[in-house]
C-alpha cells in the first residue's frame, strides 16, 4: 500500500460560487513599495555610515580617553657612554657612516609620528634613505597629566609641534619631559617593525646615539640631552632594538573601520538595487 501526502493551495470562493483570483497589479505595486522602503533604508544607511568615517577618520590620531601606563615610563630615558666605534651601514644602494655618541635606551609613548620616504622632498635632496621614522614621545610627569588629550601633538619634516588652549594643561605639561627621535636603521626587520606605530603606543626604542653622512648627502648630528630645545634638540638614534610594549586602544579607530565596512556594505547592496528609471509626474 502506498502512502502519499500532497499541500494544495486553496483558491477561495466568494459567497456568489465565482472564485477570487489573486490581483497581479496589487502584488506588483506591493512589492514596489517594499523595495522602494528597502532601498531607503539603505541609502540612508550608506549616507549615515559615510558621515560617521569622516567624523572617525578626522579623529583617529586623539590620543585614547583611558591610558593604562607601563611602569618604565616613569623613568628618563637611560644614556651611557658607549665605546661603539664609527661604522658603515648601508641603505638603499648608499653608504653611510654612523658615529655613536652615547648609548640609549628610551621609553616612551608615542603623541606624533611621521613616516618618512627617502624618495621624497628634503630627505631625497639629501641622499638620506636610512631616516625611516620621526617618533614624538612623551615620558615621567607628563603621563599624569590630566588634561593631555587637550594638547595637540603633530610632527613637521624634522620637527614635533605641541599646542594647546588649555592653561591648566601647559602648566602641567613638561617640555623636558618630550623628544622628537629621529629613527635611523638599515635593518629591514625593524624598518617593518615601525611601520605599525600608532599614537598612543607605548614603545621601547635602544641603540646608538649618533651623527651620520653619506658622500653625496649632508651629514645630520644629534641632541645629547634632554633640557635643550629648538634647532637641533632632537635625538638621532641609530636603532638596534624597536618593541611596541603596549599598543594603544584607539576606538576612533575602531570606529573607521568599522563605518568603512558598513559604508562599503551599503554601497555594494544600493548599486546592486534594480534600475529604476526617473518618470516625471
Amino acid at each position: 500500500m502506498d502512502f502519499m501526502y500532497s499541500s494544495f493551495c486553496t483558491i477561495p470562493e466568494l459567497r456568489d460560487g465565482s472564485i477570487r483570483r489573486p490581483n497581479l497589479v496589487s502584488i506588483l505595486r506591493t512589492t514596489s513599495w517594499q523595495l522602494v522602503r528597502l532601498m531607503k533604508a539603505i541609502n540612508i544607511i550608506v549616507a549615515t555610515s559615510f558621515i560617521w568615517l569622516l567624523v572617525s577618520f578626522w579623529n583617529r590620531n586623539d590620543l585614547p580617553g583611558d591610558i593604562g601606563y607601563i611602569a618604565e615610563l616613569k623613568n628618563e630615558p637611560a644614556q651611557q657612554p658607549t665605546t661603539k666605534r664609527p661604522f658603515d651601514a648601508e641603505y638603499a644602494g648608499v653608504r653611510y657612516e654612523i658615529e655613536p655618541q652615547f648609548e640609549y635606551d628610551l621609553y616612551g609613548m608615542v603623541v606624533s609620528y611621521r613616516h618618512h620616504n627617502g624618495d621624497s622632498r628634503m630627505h631625497m635632496l639629501s641622499n638620506d634613505h636610512l631616516n625611516m621614522l620621526d617618533v614624538c614621545v612623551i615620558w615621567g610627569d607628563n603621563t599624569t597629566n590630566p588634561r593631555l588629550d587637550k594638547i595637540d601633538f603633530w610632527n613637521g619634516i624634522f620637527t614635533c609641534n605641541v599646542q594647546t588652549r588649555d592653561r591648566a594643561a601647559w602648566d602641567a605639561f613638561n617640555m623636558f619631559q618630550l623628544s622628537n627621535n629621529h629613527l635611523i636603521s638599515n635593518d629591514e626587520f625593524i624598518r617593518d617593525q615601525v611601520k605599525a606605530i600608532q599614537i598612543g603606543d607605548q614603545i621601547r626604542v635602544s641603540g646608538y646615539l649618533a651623527s651620520y653622512g653619506s658622500e653625496n648627502g649632508g651629514k645630520r648630528g644629534t641632541s645629547t640631552t634632554r633640557m635643550d630645545t629648538g634647532d637641533g634638540a632632537c635625538e638621532t638614534l641609530f636603532v638596534e632594538r624597536f618593541e611596541i610594549v603596549q599598543a594603544a586602544t584607539s576606538y576612533w579607530r575602531i570606529s573607521m573601520y568599522a563605518s568603512l565596512s558598513i559604508f562599503l556594505l551599503g554601497s555594494f547592496l544600493h548599486f546592486r538595487q534594480p534600475y529604476r528609471p526617473y518618470h516625471d509626474s
